[in-house]
């Protein structure tokens, strides 16, 4: 029974219908329908709902096997006509490639299952512990931080259970950088609202996030060019933080730049309302990018890297090709989106 102990307190949002008939009914339109614009439509928040497979949580409860998404994948794409190739051919691609993902990231943990307590470069540990400031750690979890896109991506997470990688990758990299909170604690609330929480996955994708592995560059989002870029109009973020909905475009990303008239305008009173930004943006990554400077410093930092490497690596090193606007595909997903 849902309402076991052992599944914690009670959803208090929707979340997406279980069981098998549900699962078959989700792929089947992901390969027929929504999935013709997935490639450029998965890190917007509000698009993705629709364009993403939403299958991750049945893989997870196994009500779909990986297997036979692959197979239904594949024959989908075997028997897409030539016109219809053009417009599926990488939107099925993409959506494989995170499949064989999927499956890499769960052998992973089960190799080195400490990855879920300790850090991949043990010269991370005890750089945020000490530091942990629990009036953030709160405001974060409930969408308070004052800064209007990650407000509306925690509160849709935690109403819905569910939110598109890129979101999930800025609300752990914000929590870890502009916060400088432990992504041990952040991980646990993140696992108990995930409808499709995948330990593999998930802790992989939280050291990575967090900068702590040693072995991959630091994923720092700038939560304003963030919304700027995938809610330019601020439909998604009036949606989940009405006490802006009469904000105007211009502000809606930083409403805290109106003046008092400005504000009486849209109902709105930065400080009582909604809260001013918890941390100053720029002032916190600065610290952020020095107490980590400071950590890869250490004579071992390197040797200890190349450790972390061996063991867990993903990717052998390719050359790198002139003039390319290719992106860095090491961006993995949280789960298959």
């Amino acid at each position: 029974s849902k309402d076991d102990p052992i599944f914690g307190d009670s959803v208090l949002g929707i979340t997406q219908a279980g069981g098998r008939r549900c699962a078959i009914k989700t792929l089947k339109s992901f390969l027929e329908d929504r999935g013709r614009e997935y490639i450029y439509r998965i890190s917007a928040p509000g698009q993705s709902e629709k364009s993403c497979s939403r299958l991750s949580p049945h893989l997870t409860w196994g009500t779909l096997s990986i297997r036979e998404v692959m197979k239904s994948n594949q024959a989908r794409r075997a028997g897409l006509s030539q016109e219809k190739m053009k417009q599926w051919k990488r939107n099925l691609s993409a959506f494989e490639s995170r499949l064989s993902w999927h499956c890499h990231f769960i052998q992973k943990i089960e190799d080195q299952p400490e990855i879920e307590f300790t850090c991949m470069h043990p010269a991370f540990e005890g750089m945020r512990e000490k530091d942990h400031n629990e009036s953030y750690y709160q405001a974060w979890i409930e969408g308070r931080t004052g800064y209007p896109f990650i407000d509306a991506c925690m509160r849709s997470l935690n109403y819905e259970g569910w939110i598109t990688f890129r979101m999930r990758a800025m609300l752990v990299s914000f929590a870890s950088y502009q916060l400088w909170l432990d992504w041990r604690k952040t991980g646990y609330h993140l696992a108990r609202i995930f409808t499709d929480y995948e330990p593999g996955i998930h802790y992989s994708q939280l050291q990575m996030q967090s900068g702590v592995t040693g072995i991959n560059a630091l994923r720092i989002y700038n939560p304003i060019k963030q919304s700027q870029e995938h809610d330019p109009e601020g439909n998604f973020i009036r949606r989940w933080v009405p006490e802006l909905r009469d904000v105007s475009k211009m502000w809606i990303h930083e409403p805290w730049k109106m003046d008092d008239a400005m504000q009486l305008k849209a109902k709105c009173r930065i400080g009582e309302d909604y809260p001013s930004p918890i941390v100053d943006h720029a002032i916190a990554l600065k610290n952020a990018r020095t107490k980590i400077g400071l950590v890869r410093k250490a004579a071992s930092f390197k040797d200890d890297a190349g450790k972390v490497y061996q063991k867990l690596g993903s990717r052998k090193l390719r050359p790198k090709k002139k003039n390319t606007n290719a992106k860095d595909h090491h961006q993995l997903s949280l789960m298959i989106d």
